[in-house]
């Protein structure tokens, strides 16, 4: 896991230059091992939604830069794309750009035996997340007890 978040740390700091020249916003890195590959996904977002061109050139200019600085030891498949419509919230700029938005929670342990919540994303005040429910009651949750939290796609 530390390999893993110091590659993507590696990563993030080569992508400035390239997000801010392409005009988009880097929302987050992964880099993961899934069945025998490893896989650096780099997700990308601007105002309007980031199109298959977006994914493409910021895609061609990291491609050069890694290539060159190679921080990366093991083959990988790099992918790039827009984090979706149930993005998960990462960094703690997400809390605020979301406030007021549904999301799903999901807990590594359960709270009287839930594990899943879901309501509006009141915000992160140090360590704690805390939601909405759907009857006006406020829930909160430590950050590091929380197994993933995205924003909700409702219908």
């Amino acid at each position: 896991m530390a390999k893993e978040k110091n590659t993507e740390k590696k990563v993030e700091a080569l992508l400035a230059p390239i997000i801010e020249a392409n005009k988009v916003e880097l929302a987050y890195v992964e880099f993961v091992k899934e069945g025998q590959n490893w896989y650096l996904r780099i997700y990308i977002e601007k105002d309007g939604g980031v199109t298959i061109d977006d994914c493409e050139v910021v895609s061609r200019a990291i491609e050069k830069v890694i290539d060159e600085k190679d921080p990366i030891e093991q083959a990988y498949i790099l992918e790039v794309s827009s984090p979706g419509i149930d993005r998960p919230l990462k960094k703690d700029a997400d809390f605020i750009k979301f406030a007021g938005e549904v999301v799903d929670v999901k807990l590594y342990k359960a709270i009287d035996k839930q594990k899943e919540f879901q309501g509006n994303l009141k915000g992160l005040e140090g360590t704690i997340v805390t939601i909405i429910d759907d009857d006006g009651k406020e829930v909160s949750f430590e950050r590091k007890d929380i197994a993933s939290i995205r924003l909700a796609v409702l219908f």
